[in-house]
């Protein structure tokens, strides 16, 4: 097994990192795992809504710090933080829902790629660590970027200069996750599964307009919500939904 596996079954595209014994640290098999991944889903019409899942105890617990130490090229780390931010870049802009479930840990770019997810399910327990200077690091995986958008600047600040974990609770209230449930991969399949049977086509381009929004100005925000609506309202997935809910 790769370590990145991408199945599909009944209109979910299950990705899951697949490093168990190594709490799916971050190597550039599983960069570039994660990113061909979300690509074949993001091309894959079977496809309606993705769930993303690290395998193990840990949902991932950032870099393969093994992997940067035994490793003499010096361009190694430019380029997994390379590949790695182009995998979680891919995972935001997939036209597609995303729901994350998390467990055990989070840390380090393990954060990124949870917040390329849409609905970030935790499971009881889990704990989130910024990471980085404790082994005289800083950010990849766009935590920088995703990190202050989700839960404020200086929310973000404190969590990633105090070196203190984040509680599942803690995570909640700040805004970092969605839900925070006893078993997180089953309650994050059911979402996805509800998603993929919705309007999958709608799903994907709110969650478009609402990621881009944070780069755009306001009127270039509001021509892409009018063209948007527009051809959306003209597709055959909006025409059916017209009929049925007037039926009502």
């Amino acid at each position: 097994m790769g370590a990145v596996e991408l199945t599909v079954a009944d209109g979910v595209g299950h990705i899951q990192l697949n490093r168990p014994e190594a709490s799916n640290t971050v190597d550039m098999a599983l960069a570039t795992g994660l990113r061909e991944a979300v690509a074949a889903a993001a091309e894959d019409d079977a496809v309606r809504a993705v769930l993303l899942t690290g395998s193990g105890k840990r949902f991932c617990s950032g870099g393969d710090i093994r992997s940067f130490v035994g490793e003499e090229d010096p361009t190694y780390l430019q380029r997994l933080a390379e590949e790695a931010g182009a995998a979680v870049m891919a995972l935001e802009d997939i036209a597609k829902p995303v729901i994350t479930a998390v467990q055990g840990a989070v840390a380090g770019g393990g954060l990124g790629i949870m917040l390329g997810g849409d609905l970030i399910v935790a499971q009881e327990g889990t704990k989130f660590v910024f990471a980085y200077p404790a082994i005289g690091l800083t950010p990849d995986c766009g935590v920088s970027y995703l990190l202050p958008r989700a839960i404020g600047q200086q929310r973000a600040l404190a969590f990633a200069l105090s070196g203190r974990a984040m509680s599942a609770q803690d995570a909640l209230a700040q805004g970092l996750v969605a839900e925070v449930v006893e078993d997180a991969q089953a309650r994050a399949r059911e979402l996805a599964a509800a998603l993929a049977k919705g309007a999958a086509g709608a799903f994907g381009d709110s969650r478009r307009l609402l990621r881009a929004s944070w780069t755009r100005d306001r009127a270039t925000s509001a021509a892409d919500e009018a063209a948007t609506l527009s051809s959306r309202g003209q597709g055959e997935e909006a025409r059916a939904l017209f009929k049925a809910f007037l039926k009502h």
